[in-house]
């Protein structure tokens, strides 16, 4: 069922979220404190990025199509990918236990260097965690929709994302009918008998109570095949 990659899905970005919610807190502080003539650059990127980081997600959880996801992931995962470097260049390999009664100067009074500095290590330390999920994501979703599209979806990236498989599923719901004839299970992969039979091969559904009489044709014709109640004999 692909309820599986739903909820995984679901429980993944919820994760970012969360780590983009307290990289904005911290960054809507420094914004009180230092804007806007105190470390305004960055100050200002680290309120754009987790606030188009939970915008997009929202909507993404409403609806969305495998290319949108993988749009978004992959410019989501550029920008915290900037902000991880660009945070690990303000601090750089300062140790924040280190520091005693230092501050740093705002726009309007100062704050503690060592709040400062621990607030700096955990945008740093968040921000590279949401580029490591986006990049995991990005690298699942190409391939849960590659595989879609070997699997009879060729139009996977323009479908509803929720039709993905997870790994060893079919795409699409349970009992859906797909392009090349086989039709989900809800389980692992099932392939109607007709694809694994040889040229020229055919299948009899025998009905209950009844034997199955296949009489051969001259001529190389197509055999007949009579289904009578099995308190008859058969003949084969």
């Amino acid at each position: 069922m692909t309820i599986v990659f739903v909820n995984r899905r679901r429980a993944g970005y919820i994760a970012v979220l969360l780590f983009s919610a307290v990289v904005l807190g911290i960054a809507g502080y420094f914004a009180n404190v230092f804007l806007p003539n105190v470390n305004r650059d960055f100050t200002i990127f680290a309120l754009i990025v987790p606030s188009l980081n939970i915008v997009v997600f929202i909507v993404l959880l409403q609806w969305s199509m495998p290319r949108l996801d993988g749009f978004w992931l992959f410019v989501l995962a550029a920008l915290w990918l900037a902000m991880g470097s660009w945070s690990a260049d303000l601090i750089g390999y300062v140790q924040c236990s280190a520091i005693y009664g230092q501050r740093t100067q705002g726009h309007s009074g100062s704050i503690s260097t060592r709040s400062y500095c621990y607030e700096m290590k955990v945008i740093e330390a968040f921000s590279w965690m949401n580029f490591c999920l986006l990049a995991i994501f990005f690298i699942i979703l190409l391939s849960l929709t590659t595989r879609a599209q070997a699997l009879g979806r060729p139009f996977a990236w323009q479908e509803n994302i929720v039709e993905l498989p997870w790994f060893g599923q079919m795409p699409g719901y349970p009992g859906g009918v797909y392009a090349n004839g086989y039709q989900n299970g809800g389980g692992a992969y099932s392939y109607p008998m007709q694809q694994m039979l040889p040229p020229n091969a055919f299948v009899i559904q025998q009905q209950p109570g009844h034997s199955v009489v296949i009489q051969p044709q001259p001529a190389g014709q197509p055999p007949m095949v009579n289904q009578i109640p099995s308190t008859q004999p058969s003949v084969v």
